[in-house]
This record gives structure tokens, sequence and C-alpha cells, in this order.
């Protein structure tokens, strides 16, 4: 009699377990970059916002992000800033930025979400001008355009990862201005 209820029981924490609901995505732009298109640092503000994303996503944040996605940094560091902007939050959550996925690769970044199956939330970093192709694997009919002028913007796109359900302001003290009015676009 014991043996059957200890299987009953088993069965319904593995299907507790197993019913893990499928994570959110995150997107943000890699933080501001100096004039000098030579130069593959980061400005002094793309430092001060890569140290705010500390907050905004850390461990204390509702975004619960368990893993991190950025571009593959090729030699001399071209296509570095997107790692650089998430490299201090990583540290600071102990996960390992993937960085296998080239700079032009939204299917690759697609196939990556798809196939993570660990906890938390997903946290994107990308060149802007990518952000679309990424939101076009993953199954948006409509990708929006991540404007060039903008550093701040958080896309929330949650699973099945075709619709940008919410844009919002990073809004890093002594950065960015306030955008209490901020609407997602259709």
């Amino acid at each position: 009699m014991l043996f059957p209820l200890v299987i009953l029981a088993f069965c319904l924490l593995w299907t507790i377990a197993s019913a893990r609901k499928p994570p959110t995505v995150y997107l943000i732009r890699h933080a501001e970059k100096p004039a000098d298109k030579k130069d593959k640092r980061l400005s002094h503000k793309g430092e001060k916002r890569a140290q705010c994303l500390r907050t905004i996503f850390g461990v204390e944040s509702e975004y619960n992000i368990r893993y991190i996605i950025a571009p593959t940094v090729k030699k001399h560091g071209k296509h570095g800033r997107p790692f650089k902007t998430v490299h201090p939050l990583a540290k600071d959550l102990g996960v390992k930025v993937d960085t296998h996925c080239p700079h032009n690769s939204g299917a690759c970044v697609a196939d990556a979400i798809r196939d993570y199956d660990g906890p938390g939330n997903i946290l994107i970093s990308w060149r802007h001008g990518t952000i679309p192709n990424i939101q076009w694997f993953l199954g948006s009919e409509y990708p929006l355009e991540y404007p060039k002028d903008r550093y701040d913007l958080i896309w929330t796109l949650p699973y099945p990862y075709d619709v940008i359900t919410e844009v919002r302001s990073e809004n890093c003290p002594g950065i960015d201005i306030p955008s209490p009015g901020l609407v997602v676009q259709n």
C-alpha cells in the first residue's frame, strides 16, 4: 500500500517540477560607445550604464536573469560592446555570458533561446541593428526597430516570443531622461 503512494507522490512532484513556465526574454542594446568608431570600448556613459544594469537586472530584481547571451567577441575587441555591457552583471549573478553566436546571426540566438531549459529568464545584449533579426527568427511577423538614438530600452518578449509586450527605460540615474509615458510600438 505504501509503494503506490510513494509512486503517486513522485509522479505529482515530477509533474509540478516539469511544468515550469518558459523563460521570458529581455532584449537590450549594448551600452553607449565612444565617438571614435575605431574605439571598441564603451564610453564613460556606457561604463556607467553597465554598472547600472547590475542593479536593474541583479539578484534582488524582478527579472530573475539566469542566462545571458551576447555576440562572439572578435579579435581586437570587435563586437565586444554587448559583452562589456553585461559582463559586470554576469559576474554578480555568477553566470557565464554565452558568446557562441556570431554578431549577425539572429537564427543562432533564437536557437539558443529555444534550447535553454534552465531556471530563470534570459537577457540578450546585442547591437541595435540585429535585434529585429533576432525577433524575426523567434517568430515575430513584424519585428520592431530599435531606435538608433536610444541605449536605455528594455524590450520584454514573453513566450512564445512573437510579440514585444513591453518597452521600458532602464532609467539609469544620471544617464537616462525619465520616460514615464513610453509606449510599445505597434
